[in-house]
């Protein structure tokens, strides 16, 4: 069961950290990634990590701005989001996939199979 929170409400250029954590499971062999879905829109992959932690992904939108790491002791991937805007807002989720490659993480939704409830994000011009 995966567990998304930190979400809230925060103006322009501000921050939030949003973190996923695992129970039930160890975490530290799943790749994750966070996906986001804004009002009417599609639900769009926005970062990702590899259970190494070596690997990861940002969509370009965010590059610069959000940073994605994981500690695995703890069983917890984060989201830090910094410089927000108003188009940052949406449901933020997080998911989860077991692979054995070290360096792995997908983009795709389809390819994660837990995923955590969504914790909404609003950014307020």
């Amino acid at each position: 069961q995966l567990q998304a929170s930190g979400g809230g409400l925060v103006q322009a250029g501000g921050s939030l950290r949003l973190s996923c954590a695992a129970s039930g499971r160890t975490f530290s062999r799943y790749a994750v990634g966070w996906f986001r879905q804004a009002p009417g829109k599609e639900r769009e992959s926005v970062a990702a990590i590899s259970w190494s932690g070596g690997s990861t992904y940002y969509v370009d939108s965010v590059k610069g701005r959000f940073t994605i790491s994981r500690d695995n002791a703890k069983n917890s991937v984060y989201l830090q989001m910094n410089s927000l805007k108003p188009e940052d807002t949406a449901v933020y989720y997080c998911a989860a996939d077991v692979h054995y490659s070290s360096s792995y993480y997908s983009t795709k939704a389809a390819s994660y199979e837990y995923w955590g409830q969504g914790t909404l994000v609003t950014v307020s011009s």
